[in-house]
């Protein structure tokens, strides 16, 4: 049938109807909240470029946790600004380093929450690179030996699961090979398998204090013009042993997550990015958008994309919303 006997527009007539048919929902369980982690007490630093972000002490993190769970977000990404860095990152490997202190703080004051840590060394090397400079260039090999150790460390502290995003080439293999060689068979890995050289991530480098000291990141991260090589990428980390993909960043990454979730039965996470989340701020702060139906409109693009779970600075206001 065609129209007039077919009116679509009788669905839309009545909210409750709407609502009974509508197809996306976003959960605040859906949400992850990353936060970053500094040294010091009571320390609260407000990021420029990320309104309501903050750099905080352990102390500050394990009530912002409490924060999140009163809210509903159960789950959180941790990034640390460390007191001190050296060409290879390798204080990232220390138990008492500073994403490793405030996984044991957490895990001590919170039962009912679910701690991921990032693994990589760009906060944590003098030159900013993901691993070690050989030559000019990030050395792929000899950088996952620092990441598998930075793995193991976190395990030993308590993180429920680890989410390499340095890019590296079998940085899975090896992090899953280090996990299970040591007991840690348990633990899953959340891989940023398509993240790509994007210009979204200038404010998260300010937040993580971890821009490049020289060059770039192409060699290593994804050229944005192409969606067949993360197909690629992808494949190679479930191969390798990765529970869940992820896809960074989120929004002009849609069709990838898109392809992926049709690809692979596998979870996918997406990244909505730090550069994404502050476009939204700034217009929202000169009053040009709706910011609430803006965020919920992008997370709800994002699910609809294929992503099962969504990393997003937005999360803290999403659960207001609800």
């Amino acid at each position: 049938m065609f129209f007039p006997e077919t009116r679509l527009r009788r669905l839309r007539m009545n909210p409750i109807l709407r609502n009974m048919l509508t197809q996306t929902k976003v959960e605040v369980s859906d949400l992850v909240m990353p936060l970053f982690v500094c040294p010091g007490n009571n320390v609260k630093n407000p990021i420029n470029s990320m309104p309501g972000n903050y750099q905080m002490s352990v102390d500050n993190i394990v009530t912002e946790c409490k924060i999140l769970i009163d809210k509903g977000i159960n789950a959180v990404l941790l990034f640390g600004i460390p007191e001190t860095k050296d060409e290879h990152g390798l204080y990232a490997t220390h138990d008492d380093a500073i994403v490793q202190r405030a996984i044991k703080q957490i895990k001590k004051e919170i039962s009912n929450i679910f701690v991921i840590a990032d693994i990589c060394n760009c906060e944590y090397t003098t030159h900013g690179h993901c691993g070690t400079i050989i030559d000019g260039d990030v050395d792929n090999d000899s950088t996952l030996v620092t990441l598998s150790e930075q793995a193991i460390s976190f395990a030993r502290v308590g993180a429920d699961m680890l989410a390499p995003s340095d890019m590296m080439d079998g940085r899975v293999a090896n992090i899953r090979a280090a996990l299970d060689k040591n007991g840690y068979y348990k633990i899953p890995i959340m891989s940023y398998s398509a993240k790509y050289a994007s210009a979204f991530y200038v404010p998260f480098r300010e937040a993580a204090e971890s821009a490049p000291k020289f060059g770039d990141r192409k060699t290593y991260q994804m050229n944005p013009a192409n969606a067949d090589e993360a197909i690629r990428e992808v494949e190679l980390d479930i191969q390798e042993g990765a529970d869940i993909v992820m896809i960074k960043p989120a929004l002009s990454y849609l069709d990838v997550i898109r392809r992926t979730k049709d690809t692979f039965n596998i979870p996918i996470a997406a990244y909505n990015v730090s550069g994404e989340f502050a476009m939204v701020k700034a217009a929202a702060a000169n009053g040009w958008i709706d910011e609430k139906r803006i965020v919920t409109e992008i997370l709800t693009s994002i699910k609809r994309a294929g992503a099962d779970i969504i990393i997003t600075y937005h999360a803290k206001d999403f659960a207001d919303y609800k």
